[in-house]
């Protein structure tokens, strides 16, 4: 392959792997491209069935792969009938229509056919689908579950609504790049249970690694895009987010977090530590919150289990006294009210920076794109409103943001690398948000 050709590959590949379900190449009449808003999560619920074991079963595997948030855009009001739009930096992906109708959806496919999208990510008409599909972890997924979700997906009442996929420039538009891809960093296979391990971690295994792909996000790419297997689970940058380290890393990643902790987060949206934010606020509100509790602590004990990410603390670097005075002053005029004076927050509503290794990374693109952006928490049974952040990038300058985000990860025994004004810039830029504008305060 000739540099060119690994060059080409490396930048389709690279921005596209990312978890959107069932990106088809079935390319008829253009939709609308409609994202969503940058503050509120999507919710859409997959349509009730029948009472057929099987079905409902099929219906369940729907929800722990997250299918329906991934194939429905929530304007629409209507479950998997695609249009929901990833917006890469070669152009946009928009997710496909899986409902039951024959001409725009995936009513006319064979279970064979929808089989293999799954396992292997060839479309209807053989086409290679991108692996913002997660092929890569369906491909586990058992003969059963791949069965009974077929079963449920044909329940799926149609929705006639044409959407053009692949909607990327040249080159970035030519499917046969990803059998090099696919070449490198594809290989078919199933589940394996572990004979020395427990039934419930072997059930969480398989959640983890098949049906939720939690690795589609959470775990590092190379520069073609490809997972690096040997660092599994220990955080990557995803579209302006930081999907953390969820490892036992007690320096970046989970290690403090009880059993109970990970459940609650993954029930509710929330924990002691942590408040779900951005694709994680909308995993939970469509998906982690409807599994069983055995599901959710099957994933726990997984995700305990793990090899922990490198045992590394941040960086000695000095913060000068300037810059964490200013950082305080903008905490306490702007944050101190919902975050406390101590850092600690309110409870299931804002996060407390105690101690918090995701406010401690040396990844910031996931803080910073919250202050500048806000954001909702996730949606769900038990916390029904869904704590809210606003966004500052109104009245709030690049340092002045920075500063503060220096000022929480320096305080309260905390120690992290000062974030700096030109990662605020860089990512106002990439979120196209406007400059400051005049605030209702005098600012710090």
């Amino acid at each position: 392959m000739t540099l060119r050709s690994r060059a080409l590959l490396a930048t389709a590949a690279l921005a596209l792997c990312l978890p959107l379900g069932l990106v088809a190449s079935a390319e008829t009449e253009p939709a609308p491209v409609q994202t969503k808003d940058v503050d509120t999560p999507q919710v859409v619920e997959a349509p009730k069935t029948a009472p057929d074991a099987a079905i409902e079963r099929g219906r369940y595997i729907a929800v722990a792969a997250d299918c329906v948030a991934c194939h429905s855009n929530p304007k629409s009001g209507k479950p998997f009938s695609g249009g929901y739009a990833l917006e890469t930096p070669f152009g946009t992906l928009l997710s496909s229509n899986i409902t039951s109708d024959p001409e725009t959806g995936i009513g006319r496919w064979t279970e064979a056919e929808f089989t293999r999208a799954l396992r292997e990510g060839l479309g209807k008409d053989g086409q290679h689908l991108y692996p913002a599909m997660p092929y890569t972890s369906y491909t586990k997924m058992s003969d059963q579950d791949v069965h009974d979700l077929w079963l449920y997906m044909k329940t799926v009442p149609p929705v006639r609504n044409a959407v053009v996929t692949n909607q990327l420039p040249f080159p970035f538009n030519i499917r046969a790049l990803l059998m090099g891809w696919n070449l490198l960093f594809f290989e078919q296979k199933r589940f394996q249970p572990r004979a020395d391990k427990s039934a419930a971690w072997n059930r969480g295994a398989y959640l983890s690694d098949a049906l939720a792909h939690c690795g589609a996000c959470h775990t590092p790419k190379n520069i073609l895009g490809g997972d690096k297997s040997s660092e599994a689970y220990q955080g990557e940058v995803l579209q302006s987010w930081y999907a953390p380290d969820i490892t036992p890393s007690k320096t970046g990643g989970i290690g403090d977090w009880s059993k109970d902790d990970i459940v609650q987060y993954l029930k509710i949206g929330s924990n002691r530590m942590a408040v779900a934010s951005g694709p994680m606020a909308e995993a939970v509100t469509n998906s982690t919150q409807h599994l069983t509790d055995a599901d959710l602590a099957a994933i726990a004990d997984y995700l305990q289990t793990l090899p922990p990410g490198p045992a590394t603390e941040a960086p000695r670097t000095a913060v000068t006294g300037a810059v964490m005075a200013q950082g305080k002053r903008v905490f306490d005029a702007q944050c101190k009210a919902c975050h406390a004076s101590d850092g600690t927050g309110i409870r299931h509503i804002t996060p407390s920076f105690p101690g918090n290794t995701a406010i401690q990374s040396n990844e910031v693109a996931g803080i910073v794109r919250t202050v500048l952006a806000g954001g909702r928490g996730a949606i769900t049974a038990e916390n029904p409103t869904g704590a809210a952040m606003p966004s500052f990038a109104w009245n709030l300058s690049d340092q002045q943001i920075a500063a503060a985000l220096t000022y929480i990860r320096n305080s309260w025994s905390n120690r992290a690398p000062p974030v700096t004004a030109e990662a605020v810039a860089s990512t106002r830029k990439t979120l196209n948000l406007n400059a400051v504008g005049r605030a209702p305060h005098p600012a710090p």
